[in-house]
């Protein structure tokens, strides 16, 4: 198990190529679901610096609060409501350019101005999603989708 992070500078391909294996091995031979979610949250957080970053998990039909790392956010979210409530009944990855755009955006902080929604899905279930938010418009591209769906490849559930 990994005790620290190597922090990669470079393009955004180059430092996510770095840190998978790094969470990888963060998380093997882990079995605690929550300890694995609150490690990658903070790996991406350290990495990337991004405004926020978390997990939120389907229980009783609504998406509640997992481990995550940033300003305090919404505790529960319903099915088709928000970016996030939205990637859960589409069980696909949304990017958000401009969060104030987005139809029926909730606004957990006023600083987020985009965001990218990766679900988590098992047996053709969504399970949870990995929600990320940037102060700065047009921050997340095909890029972050690419490897934060490797990252949520990962994640046993």
């Amino acid at each position: 198990m990994a005790e620290d992070l190597k922090i990669s500078k470079g393009e955004k391909a180059e430092q996510y190529i770095s840190l998978l294996p790094q969470i990888k091995g963060l998380i093997d031979g882990e079995p605690d679901l929550v300890a694995n979610l609150a490690n990658i949250a903070g790996a991406l957080k350290e990495q990337f610096n991004w405004f926020w970053v978390g997990f939120y998990l389907v229980k009783n039909e609504e998406l509640v609060l997992g481990p995550f790392q940033g300003p305090v956010a919404c505790t529960r979210i319903r099915k088709g409501k928000g970016v996030c409530g939205t990637s859960w009944a589409e069980a696909a990855t949304l990017i958000v350019p401009d969060v104030e755009a987005f139809p029926g955006h909730i606004a957990c902080s006023s600083l987020s101005r985009s965001e990218i929604v990766v679900p988590i899905i098992r047996d053709g279930v969504v399970k949870g999603v990995l929600d990320v938010d940037s102060e700065l418009l047009s921050h997340f591209d095909e890029t972050d989708k690419q490897y934060l769906e490797e990252i949520v490849a990962l994640i046993s559930m």
